[in-house]
């Protein structure tokens, strides 16, 4: 299975760093007090004089795209499209439909859509504009989602010309402002089982749309509750060709109107729901739908996959039921593929806002009197440094999943394997971005103490909207399930054509590896390598290719061990075999996080070999091997249980991880300014240099209240009165 996609010049900084940055775009230059030399660590490779080339990095986090993204930033940096922290959320919702239509009319928002719509047959570039919606609002961002990425997306994907004509011109310019009416309340991410009909009546040649028990309501929909005039429903395809068996031919989508697009009033047959008040995202009109047998003629079914003559006949250019559903599903991919990108700008921006805040607010004095600043202290490193590890491996990856989208919705590499390649990476990357995103707001929130809580600085706003990332576009646990088993199709297929013999001797030097990894010698001849000396060790660890080898060693051995598991399976009744999966449900869920943490590594290491300037380059590979060595350090007990580590070279993980937080520090602020987010963008007072000037002030005054002749002593320094 392919991990990644890179293109060869795509991202080099060369080629994208900005000569004269957009207005809004520049990386905000704060008071820094870090240290003005990178601490002797005593690695002699350690070169003093590494420093990072803030605009080329901030070049190649641009990846394929730096002048769309330059734009998108530049109309995020106007204060019409700013979320307003308190806002009621009738409020809230009114204006994020305004901003929605700005969109529509001045932001190139429909670079996806057919040249004859007004688009650009952009399908990646057109992702990359709507990831960088996040830093104005996550709420405007999920909007345009719904209005564009699904709604319209489903009507030019699922439908054909005669569709694309009718509807089209009214989704992209939301005069219908639209739903996306997949989930339902009883059965969530299972969408094969959902319980809406959409029944074919001959007689009148229509579809009836019909919701057969409460359950089956669809709920949690974008635009449902206020908003939308007309839906794309999915429901279960019901025909009875001339008038025999009815068959149900499973999941398909039509085109039903709801609203009266002059009163908004609910057309007849039609119920709503609003959802309410949410933990975040409340500019966003969430709500249920249900449907009394509603008709709509037959020519509304969105029939690119599935065809129903007047007869009552079912035609389909895909014969397998199974494979049809995941062809038409698999067409909407670009929703997880986009919600891996804002994940990553939401995280981004919180480490910024962290970072520069650590660097900035003093806490405890130390020896000399002064107080340290934040990201002076070992623990705040700990904290934060890791998170601007894996935000880079994130980001990196995400290029790389959208260079794979783009050649697959352009047609330059669209085959069943390609789209079967780029739909596992997509819910591998959507489900680690998306939970690490989460990880590292909350932490940057703690990180910045009450400043961070106050909804000023955003960070509580941020997680908060971010939260429901994590479950919609797909549950991330059943996202990780499905690259389980494409992990275990692959290991399936590749020993396809060995014979039984191949088979058997293969499973036994498996096992003989297992079973060498794990006794003593091996793990003495690492300490015989390593002759005692922790620098050497350290150099093992720190080489790309042992990195790699660690990674896919765990990766390829969690997936043998869960097949191995599961070859009973094969030849027992369907309930055993179904307990025996379900007994294996965490193991394959816990491959696939590590097949994803896998591939940001991947990633990373290919975004560092297109790095020319040597100081940002020699920055990056210490971020690269933090994020690595951090993956080896949290699944430590991994790798000391199934012997692929000693215990000297597993504590010099730890030991050597020290170090490269202490060699990024001082790198810390250029490494966040390079995300290219300026204080329009980040809106959080405590990052615009306001709290360094408080403490420069904080500082001056204790300064002079010691000099002055007048100034209390403390009291430890009275001397206790005789007797």
């Amino acid at each position: 299975m392919t991990t990644t996609a890179p293109r060869p010049t795509a991202g080099a900084p060369a080629a994208h760093a900005p000569a004269a940055p957009a207005p809004g775009t520049v990386p905000s230059t704060v008071p820094s007090t870090v240290p003005s030399t990178v601490p002797d660590t005593g690695d002699p490779r350690l070169d003093r004089d590494s420093a990072v080339d803030v605009p080329a990095l901030a070049g190649l986090l641009l990846g394929h795209y730096p002048e769309l993204r330059r734009q998108a930033r530049a109309l995020m940096a106007q204060d019409r499209f700013h979320g307003v922290p308190g806002l009621p959320m009738a409020e809230h919702r009114t204006r994020v439909l305004e901003q929605l239509r700005a969109l529509a009319a001045e932001g190139d928002v429909h670079r996806a859509f057919p040249t004859r719509f007004g688009g650009a047959d952009d399908h990646g570039g057109s992702l990359a504009r709507f990831e960088e919606l996040v830093v104005g609002d996550p709420s405007l961002q999920i909007k345009a989602g719904v209005q564009w990425g699904l709604f319209a997306s489903a009507i030019l994907h699922l439908g054909t010309d005669r569709h694309h004509d009718a509807w089209l011109p009214d989704a992209l310019s939301v005069d219908v402002p639209g739903v996306f009416a997949m989930t339902e309340t009883g059965h969530g991410s299972d969408v094969s089982a959902i319980g809406t009909t959409i029944t074919f009546d001959p007689a009148t040649d229509e579809l009836v749309v019909h919701t057969p028990f409460p359950a089956a309501r669809k709920d949690y929909l974008g635009n449902a509750a206020v908003h939308g005039t007309a839906a794309v429903v999915f429901g279960r395809l019901v025909t009875a060709p001339r008038g025999g068996q009815p068959v149900d031919h499973g999941v398909h989508a039509v085109y039903v109107p709801i609203r009266d697009r002059g009163t908004n009033a609910l057309l007849p047959g039609i119920g709503s729901e609003d959802d309410g008040l949410k933990g975040g995202l409340n500019g966003i009109d969430n709500g249920r739908l249900w449907f009394d047998h509603v008709r709509v003629p037959r020519t509304n079914l969105l029939d690119r996959y599935g065809q129903v003559a007047p007869d009552g006949t079912y035609s389909s250019p895909i014969a397998s039921p199974g494979r049809r559903f995941f062809t038409m599903l698999g067409t909407l991919v670009q929703g997880r593929v986009s919600l891996d990108g804002a994940a990553v700008a939401a995280a981004r921006a919180g480490l910024a806002v962290a970072v520069t805040y650590g660097n900035q607010r003093r806490q405890f004095a130390g020896p000399g009197g002064d107080e340290g600043v934040l990201l002076d202290y070992a623990e705040h490193q700990r904290r934060l440094l890791p998170l601007l590890a894996e935000t880079y491996a994130a980001g990196f990856a995400h290029e790389d999943l959208l260079a794979a989208f783009d050649d697959v919705f352009s047609g330059r590499n669209d085959t069943t394997e390609s789209r079967e390649d780029l739909e596992t990476m997509a819910a591998a990357l959507k489900a680690a971005s998306t939970w690490s995103a989460l990880r590292t707001l909350q932490t940057c929130r703690e990180a910045c103490g009450g400043a961070g809580f106050l909804a000023t600085n955003r960070l509580v706003g941020l997680r908060a909207d971010l939260d429901v990332y994590v479950t919609f576009e797909g549950d991330n646990t059943v996202l990780l399930q499905l690259v389980g088993k494409r992990l275990l199709a692959d290991h399936a297929q590749e020993l396809r054509h060995l014979d039984a013999t191949k088979v058997a001797r293969l499973v036994a030097e498996r096992a003989a590896d297992a079973a060498r990894y794990r006794t003593p010698l091996h793990r003495a001849l690492q300490t015989v390598a390593d002759v005692g000396d922790p620098r050497r060790s350290a150099g093992q660890l720190r080489d790309t290719a042992t990195q790699r080898a660690l990674l896919v060693d765990r990766v390829e051995t969690m997936v043998a061990e869960v097949a191995t598991a599961l070859r009973p399976a094969r030849k027992a009744s369907p309930e055993v075999a179904a307990a025996l999966f379900n007994g294996q449900q965490h193991a394959l869920v816990e491959a696939a996080r590590a097949h994803a943490e896998l591939i940001r590594w991947e990633s990373f290491t290919a975004a560092v070999e297109r790095t020319t300037d040597p100081g940002t380059r020699q920055v990056l590979v210490w971020l690269r091997d933090l994020y690595g060595l951090g993956l080896v350090e949290q699944h430590l007990a991994w790798y000391l249980l199934n012997g692929r580590l000693s215990a000297g070279r597993a504590r010099t993980v730890t030991s050597y991880v020290d170090r490269l937080l202490a060699r990024l520090r001082p790198h810390a602020q250029d490494l966040v300014d390079a995300f290219g987010y300026g204080p329009e963008h980040l809106r959080a007072e405590i990052a615009t240099g306001a709290e360094g000037r408080r403490q420069d002030e904080a500082r001056r005054w204790a300064r002079a209240r010691r000099a002055a002749a007048d100034a209390p002593v403390p009291e430890r320094r009275t001397a206790r009165p005789a007797g």
